[in-house]
């Protein structure tokens, strides 16, 4: 609110008390001082001048381009400056300006001393006209005295009549742009006026003494005036002493909350309450006066003057005044005590000064120019130095304040230089010409003078003689004429409207000065700075209070930041502080032992300290003044150190990941800014200062920043960076409890939660998400997997053979990022501290975005260096997708704020290029994004939240620990029972999968590659029709869970080598919708139960064997082996053969083996434990279209592949074709079965199925089984009858020797394809080697045919087509003879429309033409590769034809 005290044309102003009366808030009151202040320069042509004659030696006519400078302040100035006036005449108040509240007048009476009035309002006026003439007997001395009523507009009936005194101002919204300026135009016109008394108060008195100074002369002055109100500066101190030591008074005198109280009962200015000077100092121990706590102690108790004082009037008291100037006029000029002519040259001098003084704060700059001008000569010739140099200050002032108000001037001949120096000053004059020919010459006079003026003025302060000036004018005197210079410099030297402005208004500069040189402007800035510091206090405390010290340092520092030197500043601000926290430790020491508290009663604030005031507690400083000042002060002298701090004061909590990346890379900038140790040292000095204060929130803001500080700033990794800070551990032990009890204490006294900033960005190094239990884990799948889906899997039941994705296992990355709605789920976080202190987190709960989720809120303690691993739970509310951002945590002393998860580890780089010089560096490297910061990313954890799911558990089995023991080919059935534990949601997809230890080895068996087509054949059949585990009820129907309840499911267990365990595994879900309606993606659930299993040997097929009928069964054998007595069909040698099998029973109890082809023949055999038993089955012969044919493909994905080995011949792939085929067929017609036989029936009974499959044929085997594509059949028949003779049952016939018979052969084709047929009969002696008995058949004649054994048939059509062929033959001899035959293909019968197409297709591959080949075309093509060409075949009568030939009776 007020002013800059050190401002270059400070002399030239004029100090008024602004105080407040009646009842006025303070906010109201800071603004209608603010409205005054916007009108604080009054020029003097809108004054209007007073008529009276002896009241127009100020008339605003005579210099109406002349200015008022207000400077309105709420304190009274202390002693020790009022000790300074008249050599410091700007110093004293020259008027009282009262502030009321007009929006109060109606609402409560102000005094009730004063009564009175028809309405509240009235009495109210009334009382601020009483508390007006209060104000004018408080402070007799004042010019001007005016109650100011604000916001307030007359009734417009009846108006309330406003005494002379007060002024009102009508509201902002009826205000007019002239109402407050003509108001300070008013109050201007009084003070002129009556500054004509008090400038002839001056003229009367014969001397005046320096500051710190008094004489004999002038205390017979004061004897002779002691009856009359006199002014503080006609009273000096003795000369022993300077008075500026009394002014140790506390500075809470000058705040506007401590307002100016001299003595108990007695109004500040009476005679009777101002004492003369002391002459010994204040002592520092004494203690200071209690501040006030209310408006009525600002203005001071209203307790009536004495009757004296109140009769006087001001006329009396100019009269009197006038009376005694003469008497000690006429006393002066004769007798003995006479003063000789030189002391009194020196006072007429020194009063022209001061009347030059008043003609500067009236604005009548020409004549204070004049009278000033005239005082620095009569000063330079009696060696008068101070007063010569003041005279010179206020003259520099003058032709300043002309420049300033464009008015042309004579530089004065006692301001120009000596003689010697005029060579220099006009060489200065012509470059200044040359640089800038456009600027006025007076100015541009003034401007080179400048800085010579400037070094004669100090050096007059400073000179050494009987009179010296107290430190307090002398470094004020020294930073003003400083500015002035700063201000030329800033401007380039010139004396310009800007530099002007800068001096006079106190403008910034448009561009801030950096370190930059600038040797070529003058003054130059190293002379500046080298006379700045001669205004330095010195060390000793006696010489200036605690206030003053601060403001002269204050002033330097500011100066200094003005030039540009930071670090210079930051010096002195340093020193600053110091001076603080002694001046607040001795305030707070002395306020307690005031009020009975021990001086290290802890932080608490003595007179009390709101959460807002920031430091003000103990200086009694407004908000306002707090949040500008302390705060901001202490913040530039951290950053120009390059304290590595946190978050800004008064900004906003920004936690998001870029205002955390910003900060680390300013963090990381400061800490490559400056040097360490400094930045400790001026951290602890604040955190002194904070507690002097006290300021709770500056305690621990600073305690977290030098922990801040000291620390290293990175983010370990595995390589084990040193992260150590740079204090001990007890310094950081006794910083964090520092925060502790501070922020505890702040809650206990309730100003509010005070808490700091912690102080490590990479608190959180990692979450993720803890892996689910299995039966609680979602397992995503693609909707082409659903039943019904798709036509490769119809049903709930898996195919074997279709890949099975319910099996598979689940992509980890896939299930650790899914969540279900409503349930918990654990996350892991890891936490680190690189301090070697303990850090208590009160509450660490996670930070997400996207669906709603509900983090729990832990707590926890990471020890000391050390990275620290926790888990916390969170549950999403809702589907969709949830991403974990970071931690919100509460770190005990600290305030809740977010952070990011850096998981990657990361270290600070220096900047390796020079960008920047000076403090300026900081904020270039602030603002560069080096490669470390842009590895800083980061990390978020996205995770998908699903729909609630039911939770399914198996409640129950019929199984007794999940284990089972069973027998080769039995089969055992048992239930499992499901239970949904959810309350609300129900399970509708069920589907089961199985695996057991049997289906690895037959995958791997699959996967050979050098696997036969029959060997895969087998694998295929077992793993599809031999499963070991399957599920009974396989209606899906029925496959629904309601929310609590629960559902059976049967399963069924087969026996097989080598299963050892198995898996149920049963996957589930909730849909909701059909499955042709799911999205493309969905979830479920598995709950699985495995099974132990023991399988033991129970019958072994141990060998096979096939042989043929050579003729029927006897029935005596046939009764042995079969269940019926008779066979239920007839069994030949041509429709059947002899299946032989030799079981052996594995198991310890008796074993019955029954054995049932699809003829129903039925075999049962009883086998003793570890006997071996052969089992005879007749079977019925088999024929075959195409032996030949592929081996088929029971997997799908197969059965478009043709498995054809090219590392065997032909002959052997016919050889093994032939095998399967007729091996399929005859186990396709053969089951086998076994049942346990207990004695006496006791004891549980097992019963299962032969494994038929463990069977192989042989080649005989196989010639056994077939039946040929081609029957021979050859009879004998009676050549009269033509029918045929009676033969047995092998086929022989009796006959005479030398009968005529005749031989029938019918050749029947039974394959598709037609034969070219060749027919060969061979008859041959029985009982013989056949090459033999052919050879003895034919040469001994012996038989006898006509026609030929060899002859070719007419071709044979297929399916069925025969042809016959009759030869007579005849036995010559007795005997038995046998007649064989055969059959050849004469040659290869060829389709025509085959034919055709391969013609054609050959034709149109010499044209270019090719045709894709068909199935049928690509299988023969291959058929032929694997087979090899097609060749002419041979069959052989299965059954000769026997004759025995006997002789006729």
């Amino acid at each position: 609110m007020t002013l800059d005290p050190l401002s270059p044309v400070a002399p030239a102003r004029v100090k008024a008390l602004v105080l407040p009366v009646g009842l006025i808030k303070r906010e109201r009151f800071t603004a209608f001082v603010d409205r005054l202040n916007a009108e604080k320069v009054v020029f003097l042509r809108d004054v209007t001048p007073d008529g009276r004659p002896h009241r127009n030696m100020f008339s605003p006519l005579a210099f109406p381009d002349g200015a008022m400078f207000y400077d309105l302040t709420p304190h009274h100035p202390p002693p020790s400056h009022l000790s300074l006036s008249p050599f410091d005449l700007f110093r004293e108040p020259l008027a009282v300006i009262a502030v009321a509240d007009g929006a109060e007048l109606p609402n409560a009476v102000f005094s009730k001393r004063h009564s009175g009035g028809r309405t509240v309002e009235e009495a109210n006026i009334r009382s601020l006209y009483q508390e007006l003439e209060d104000l004018r007997d408080r402070y007799p001395k004042m010019l001007a005295h005016q109650v100011l009523l604000f916001d307030y507009l007359p009734a417009k009936e009846n108006p309330i009549p406003v005494p002379e005194g007060i002024i009102t101002i009508p509201p902002v919204e009826q205000l007019k742009r002239t109402t407050i300026k003509t108001v300070m135009c008013d109050i201007s016109a009084i003070v002129l006026a009556e500054m004509t008394t008090l400038a002839k108060s001056y003229e009367g008195m014969s001397f005046i003494d320096s500051p710190g100074h008094s004489s004999a002369h002038q205390v017979n002055a004061m004897d002779e005036s002691a009856g009359f109100a006199r002014r503080n500066s006609q009273f000096a101190l003795p000369l022993n002493r300077s008075s500026s030591t009394s002014g140790v008074a506390d500075r809470s005198h000058v705040r506007m909350s401590m307002p100016p109280v001299t003595s108990k009962g007695q109004p500040f200015g009476s005679s009777s309450s101002t004492p003369s000077r002391p002459s010994t100092p204040v002592s520092g121990n004494k203690p200071l006066p209690t501040p006030p706590s209310t408006f009525d102690s600002i203005i001071g108790p209203m307790e009536s003057t004495s009757a004296e004082q109140t009769s006087r009037s001001r006329s009396d008291w100019t009269d009197g005044f006038r009376a005694q100037s003469q008497e000690r006029v006429s006393v002066q000029g004769y007798g003995p005590g006479g003063l000789n002519e030189r002391w009194r040259s020196k006072g007429r001098c020194r009063v022209q000064v001061v009347v030059g003084s008043l003609y500067l704060q009236a604005g009548l700059w020409n004549n204070a120019l004049k009278e000033l001008a005239e005082a620095a000569t009569v000063a330079k010739s009696i060696n008068d130095h101070l007063w010569h140099g003041k005279a010179l200050e206020l003259a520099l002032i003058c032709l300043l304040l002309l420049g300033w108000a464009g008015i042309e001037f004579q530089v004065p001949s006692i301001m120009l230089p000596p003689h010697d120096k005029g060579t220099s000053i006009a060489a200065a004059l012509q470059e200044a010409e040359l640089r800038d020919p456009s600027q006025p010459r007076w100015l541009r006079n003034l401007q080179v003078h400048i800085p010579e003026l400037v070094d004669r003025i100090i050096g007059l302060y400073s000179r050494i003689s009987a009179e010296h000036l107290p430190p307090l004018p002398f470094s004020e005197a020294v930073i003003r004429l400083c500015k002035i210079l700063a201000a030329l410099h800033t401007a380039d030297g010139r004396l310009c409207p800007e530099s002007l402005d800068m001096i006079v208004l106190g403008r910034p500069p448009k561009k801030p000065l950096t370190t930059s040189p600038r040797f070529t402007i003058q003054p130059t800035r190293t002379l500046i700075v080298a006379t700045l510091f001669r205004a330095f206090p010195a060390s000793s405390s006696e010489l200036l209070t605690t206030a003053d010290r601060v403001v002269i340092l204050s002033g330097i520092a500011s100066l200094l930041g003005h030039l540009g030197f930071q670090r210079k500043k930051a010096m002195v601000m340093k020193e600053l502080v110091s001076v603080l926290v002694g001046g607040l430790v001795e305030a707070r020491t002395r306020g307690a032992a005031d009020v009975g508290i021990h001086p290290a009663a802890g932080l608490a604030g003595l007179n009390g300290a709101g959460p807002r005031e920031g430091g003000g507690g103990a200086l009694e400083l407004a908000e306002g003044d707090v949040e500008h000042g302390i705060d901001s002060f202490l913040g530039l002298l951290l950053r120009t150190y390059g304290v590595v701090g946190g978050n800004a004061a008064g900004k906003s909590e920004d936690d998001s990941d870029a205002a955390v990346i910003a900060r680390i890379q300013k963090q990381s900038a400061a800490r490559f800014f400056g040097m360490q140790s400094a930045k400790l040292d001026i951290l602890r000095a604040c955190i002194n200062f904070s507690e002097a204060l006290p300021d709770f929130a500056g305690v621990l803001k600073y305690s977290s920043d030098l922990l801040r500080t000291a620390g290293s700033g990175i983010a370990p990794g595995p390589r084990r960076e040193n992260a150590y800070p740079s204090i001990t551990r007890e310094e950081q032990v006794r910083l964090v409890a520092n925060i502790l009890k501070t922020s505890n204490l702040s809650k206990r006294l309730g100003i509010g939660a005070l808490t700091a900033e912690y102080w490590d960005e990479f608190l959180v190094r990692g979450i993720t998400l803890e892996t689910l239990p299995p039966t609680r884990m979602p397992v995503p799948h693609a909707k082409t997997v659903l039943p019904g889906i798709t036509a490769a899997r119809s049903s709930q039941d898996v195919d074997p053979f279709i890949y099975n994705p319910f099996l598979k296992r689940p992509d980890t990355a896939t299930i650790d990022r899914t969540l279900v709605a409503g349930e918990p789920a654990t996350f892991r976080l890891t936490l680190q501290n690189p301090y070697e202190m303990e850090v208590e987190l009160e509450s660490i709960r996670l930070e997400t975005e996207g669906a709603e989720f509900e983090s729990a809120v832990e707590s926890t303690v990471i020890g000391a260096y050390r990275t620290q691993i926790m888990r916390i739970s969170g549950t999403p509310k809702c589907a969709g997708a949830v991403k974990v951002t970071g931690a919100v945590i509460k770190v005990r002393g600290c305030r809740e704020r977010r952070f990011p998860i850096f998981a990657d580890p990361w270290a600070p780089e220096d900047e390796a290029k020079v960008k920047a010089i000076g403090l300026g560096a900081l904020d270039v490297n602030a603002e560069a994004v080096s490669p470390a910061i842009q590895r800083l990313k980061p990390e978020h954890i996205e995770l998908n939240v699903i729909a609630p799911q039911p939770v399914v558990v198996i409640k129950s089995s019929t199984l007794p620990q999940s284990s089972v023991m069973i027998l080769e080919g039995e089969r055992q059935c048992f239930s499992l029972t499901l239970q949904n534990l959810s309350a609300t949601t129900p399970v509708d997809f069920l589907l089961f999968s199985f695996k057991d230890s049997t289906q690895e080895p037959l995958q791997l068996a699959l996967n050979n590659r050098e696997a036969t087509a029959t060997e895969l054949y087998e694998y295929e059949l077992v793993l599809a029709k031999k499963q070991p585990l399957r599920l009974r009820n396989r209606d899906d129907s029925k496959r629904f869970i309601a929310p609590g309840q629960t559902a059976t499911f049967d399963f069924e267990l087969l026996g097989r080598p080598g299963l050892t365990h198995g898996l149920i595994q049963v996957d589930y879900a909730h849909l909701g919708v059909p499955h042709d309606e799911v999205a493309e993606k969905f979830y479920t659930r598995q709950v699985s139960m495995e099974l132990t299993v023991t399988v033991n040997a129970s019958v072994e097929i141990t060998r096979v064997d096939v042989l043929p009928l050579t003729g029927p069964i006897p029935a005596p054998l046939w009764s042995r082996v079969a269940s019926p007595q008779e066979p239920p069909v007839e069994l030949t040698a041509d429709s059947h053969c002899l299946l032989l099998l030799d079981l052996r029973n594995s198991w310890p109890s008796q074993m019955a083996v029954h054995l049932e082809s699809s003829d129903g023949v039925q075999v049962e055999e009883h086998i003793l434990p570890g006997n071996t038993s052969r089992v005879v089955v007749p079977i019925r012969r088999i024929y075959l279209e195409d032996p030949h044919a592929f081996i088929p493909a029971l997997n799908p994905a197969r059965q478009r592949q043709f498995v054809v080995s090219t590392k065997i011949s032909p002959e052997v792939e016919r050889a093994n074709r032939e095998a399967f085929w007729y091996r399929e067929k005859v186990l396709d017609t053969l089951r086998g079965t076994w049942r346990t036989v207990s004695p006496g029936g006791h004891g549980r009974r097992r019963a299962g199925e032969i494994e038929l499959r463990a069977v192989r044929f042989t080649a005989r085997m196989i010639e056994a089984i077939k039946i040929d594509e081609v029957d021979i059949d050859i009879a004998v028949v009676d050549p009269a009858t033509g029918e045929p003779l009676r033969s047995s049952a092998s086929n022989s016939y009796v006959v005479a020797t030398d009968d005529f018979l005749q031989l029938r052969v019918r050749v029947t084709n039974r394959s598709a394809r037609p034969i070219y047929p060749l027919l060969r009969l061979t008859p041959a002696l029985c009982h013989r080697p056949f090459n033999v008995s052919l050879d003895f058949t034919r040469k001994m004649a012996r038989f006898a045919w006509n026609g030929n054994l060899q002859q070719a048939l007419p071709l044979l059509a297929g399916g069925g087509g025969a042809a016959e062929l009759t030869m007579g033959v005849t036995a010559l001899c007795r005997g038995e003879f046998e007649i064989a035959g055969s059959v050849e293909e004469a040659r290869l019968w060829t389709d025509p429309e085959e034919e055709r197409a391969r013609e054609e297709r050959e034709r149109e591959e010499k044209k270019g033409h090719r045709r894709e080949r068909t199935e049928i075309e690509a299988q023969a093509i291959i058929l032929g590769a694997a087979l090899g060409k097609r060749q002419r075949r041979v069959w052989h009568a299965r059954r000769p034809c026997r004759l025995v030939v006997r002789d006729r009776e």
